[in-house]
C-alpha cells in the first residue's frame, strides 16, 4: 500500500497536468458537456422547423454513422496522447499540426462559447419568473404596443382575420423588453445593461467552475450535470398531462415523407449531430486527455452517446407536448403555433406555462434547467481552451497562482468581447455566428480533415490497436469503416449539398447587408481554408524530395505522453525497489 502511495506521489510531483479524481467526475463532466443546448434548445426548434418526425430519420442515421465514430475517435485521441487539442496533433500527424486542424478546432470553439448568450437569456427570464404576475402573460406593461394580445385573448375565438397582425405578449416581451431589437445588424444600438449584468454573472460562474482546473470542473459537475435531469423529468410529466399534448407528440413523431426529399433537413440533421455530440471542436480530446491511459473509453462512448441522443428525444416530448397544448388553446395546427428559431424556447414555453396552474413554478423549473445545461457546456468549452493553451506553456500557465490569474484575465477578456451580443442588435450578431461560425460547412469539413489525418495517414488499424491496448477491447470493424469511408464521404456530401442548397441567412423578413454575409463566410473559411493552406505550406518548406517530405510530415512523434508516463512509472518502480533493498 505504501509503495503504491509513494508511486502516485512521485507521478504527481513530476507531472502536474492532473487527472480526473475518479471516473464519476469524468462521466459527469463529459455528460454535462454533450448534454446541453443541443438537446433542449437546438434539437426541438430544428425538429419544429424541419417537419417534426421527418427530422428524426436523418438525425438517427447521422448519430450512428458519424456521431458515435467521431466521438470514440476524439476521446481515444485525447486519452492516448494525454494532450489538449492544440498539442495532440504533433503526436499523431505533424501534417495537421500548428495552424491546421487545431486552428480550425480553436475557431469553432471560440464560436461555440458565444452560446453563453442562451445562459444570459435564461437567467433574465429566471429572474422575471419570480414575479406574482408573469410579464409575458399580459399587455399591461410599458413595452407593449397597441397590437399586443394577452394570453387570455390569444385563443381560437380571437385568431381571426382581424388579428392577423397582432402579436402575443410573450413575443413582445422577447423582442421589446429583453432584446430591445433594433432594425438590423447595422444598428447595434446601446448595451442592454440588464443583459450585460446577466452576462457578467454568467462569466463569474464560469470562472469559479474552472479556476482550479480539472479539479474544480469535476466538483461543479456534480450539481450542474445532474440537477437538469430532475427538472426535465418534472417538466416531462407535466407536459404529457396537458390537454392537446397528444397533438404535439403526433407532430413530433409522425414523419412527413415529403420533407425527407428536402436537402435542408438532411444538412441540418448532420450539423445537429456534430453540434450536439461536441465533435470537431476539440473538447472531447481535452476531456479524454485527463483520463488514465487504461480507462475504458470504448464503453464510455456507447453510454454517453446513448444518453445524449436519449436526452434529445425526451426533450422533444417536453417541448412538443407544450406546443400541442398551445395549438389546442389557440385552435390551430401545431406547425403554426409559433415561429421556429432560437426564440422558440423563450416564446412558446413561457406562453404555455403562463396558462398552467402555478405558472411561476413551471417557468422557474424550465429556465433553471436551461441555464444549468448551458453552464455545463460553456465552462467545459472554456476549460478546453485554457487546457490546450496551458499545454503549450506548461511551466508558466500550470503554476498555481499564475493559472488562476491567466483564467481570470481570459474570462474578463471574453466578457468584454461578448458585450456586442447584449446590445439592441446583438440577436443579429448571434444568429450570424450561429449560422456561419460553428456549424454546417466548417464542422463537416473539420470531420473530413480529421478522418483523413487519423483514419488514413495515422492509420485506422493503428487507432484500433491503440484502443485495444488502452481498454482491452478491440473496436468493431464498423468503426474502422466509418473513420476511413463513411464519415468522410457523408461529411463531404454535406458540405457539397450545403453549397448547392445555400440560402442567405434571414431573421423573419430581415435580410442582412452584403458586408454581414462576407463576415459570415470569413468566419466559415477561417476554420476551413487554414487546414489545406497550412498543409501545403509545410509540404513546400520541409526539406527533401516530395516523397521524403510526405514521409516526415505523416510520421507521428516518437515520444507520446503515454510512453513517457510508462517510462516514468518503470523508473519510479526501480527506484522504490532499490530503496527497499538498501
Amino acid at each position: 500500500m505504501n509503495r503504491q502511495r509513494l508511486k502516485k506521489q512521485k507521478l504527481r510531483s513530476d507531472d502536474d497536468r492532473g487527472q480526473w479524481a475518479n471516473k464519476r467526475k469524468y462521466i459527469l463532466v463529459l455528460a454535462g458537456d454533450v448534454v446541453g443546448l443541443g438537446n433542449v434548445w437546438r434539437f426541438p426548434y430544428l425538429c419544429y422547423k424541419n417537419g417534426g418526425g421527418a427530422f428524426l430519420v436523418p438525425y438517427g442515421l447521422f448519430a450512428v454513422l458519424t456521431g458515435m465514430p467521431l466521438f470514440l475517435l476524439e476521446i481515444s485521441m485525447g486519452q492516448y496522447t494525454q494532450e489538449g487539442f492544440i498539442t495532440c496533433w504533433t503526436k499523431l500527424c505533424p501534417l495537421a499540426k500548428i495552424e491546421g486542424i487545431r486552428f480550425g478546432e480553436l475557431m469553432i470553439l471560440f464560436c461555440n462559447i458565444t452560446y453563453i448568450l442562451i445562459e444570459v437569456w435564461a437567467l433574465f427570464y429566471l429572474v422575471f419568473s419570480f414575479r406574482s404576475q408573469l410579464p409575458w402573460a399580459t399587455c399591461n406593461n410599458t413595452w407593449n404596443t397597441a397590437d399586443c394580445l394577452d394570453l387570455q385573448m390569444f385563443n381560437s375565438s380571437n385568431m381571426t382575420s382581424n388579428h392577423t397582425k397582432r402579436t402575443s405578449a410573450a413575443i413582445e416581451f422577447w423582442e421589446r423588453r429583453m432584446l430591445g431589437m433594433s432594425g438590423g445588424i447595422e444598428e447595434l444600438g446601446s448595451v442592454r445593461w440588464e443583459l450585460a449584468l446577466c452576462l457578467l454573472v454568467s462569466w463569474v460562474i464560469c470562472y469559479f467552475s474552472i479556476w482550479k482546473g480539472v479539479r474544480s470542473t469535476g466538483k461543479a459537475a456534480y450539481f450542474t450535470a445532474t440537477f437538469p435531469y430532475l427538472m426535465l423529468l418534472i417538466l416531462l410529466v407535466r407536459g404529457l398531462t396537458l390537454p392537446g399534448a397528444s397533438e404535439g407528440i403526433y407532430y413530433y413523431l409522425y414523419p412527413d415523407i415529403n420533407r425527407l426529399a428536402d436537402l435542408e433537413v438532411w444538412i441540418e440533421a448532420g450539423s445537429q449531430i456534430l453540434f450536439s455530440y461536441s465533435v470537431t471542436a476539440g473538447v472531447l480530446k481535452v476531456l479524454g486527455s485527463y483520463n488514465d491511459y487504461n480507462n475504458n473509453c470504448y464503453k464510455d462512448c456507447f453510454w454517453v452517446c446513448l444518453l445524449n441522443s436519449g436526452t434529445s428525444f425526451v426533450a422533444g416530448f417536453v417541448v412538443f407536448s407544450v406546443l400541442g397544448f398551445m395549438a389546442h388553446k389557440q385552435g390551430v395546427t401545431v406547425d403554426t403555433v409559433t415561429e421556429s428559431g432560437p426564440g422558440l424556447a423563450f416564446i412558446a414555453y413561457p406562453q404555455a406555462t403562463a396558462l398552467m396552474p402555478l405558472p411561476q413554478f413551471w417557468t422557474v423549473c424550465f429556465f433553471l434547467m436551461l441555464m444549468l445545461l448551458t453552464v455545463d457546456t460553456h465552462f467545459v468549452a472554456v476549460e478546453s481552451i485554457f487546457t490546450s493553451v496551458s499545454d503549450l506553456f506548461p511551466t508558466i500557465l500550470r503554476a498555481p497562482v499564475k493559472h488562476e490569474i491567466f483564467v481570470l484575465i481570459s474570462c474578463i477578456s471574453f466578457f468584454l468581447l461578448h458585450l456586442p451580443l447584449v446590445t439592441e442588435g446583438g440577436i443579429y450578431v448571434f444568429q450570424l455566428i450561429d449560422f456561419y461560425g460553428a456549424t454546417r460547412a466548417c464542422q463537416n469539413f473539420m470531420a473530413v480533415s480529421e478522418c483523413l489525418a487519423i483514419g488514413w495517414i495515422f492509420g485506422a488499424d493503428k487507432v484500433s490497436n491503440i484502443i485495444e491496448d488502452m481498454t482491452g477491447h478491440r473496436p468493431s470493424v464498423f468503426f474502422k469503416l466509418c473513420w476511413k469511408f463513411v464519415v468522410p464521404l457523408l461529411s463531404l456530401m454535406s458540405v457539397i449539398l450545403y453549397l448547392v442548397d445555400y440560402q442567405h441567412l434571414k431573421i423573419n423578413d430581415y435580410v442582412y447587408p452584403d458586408w454581414a454575409y462576407v463576415l459570415g463566410w470569413t468566419m466559415t473559411l477561417s476554420s476551413v481554408l487554414m487546414i489545406p493552406l497550412w498543409a501545403a505550406g509545410l509540404m513546400c518548406f520541409t526539406p527533401g524530395t516530395f516523397r521524403q517530405r510526405l514521409s516526415v510530415l505523416c510520421r507521428p512523434a516518437e515520444d507520446p505522453a503515454w510512453q513517457k508516463r510508462k517510462m516514468l512509472e518503470e523508473k519510479t518502480s526501480d527506484e522504490l525497489i532499490l530503496a527497499e533493498i538498501t
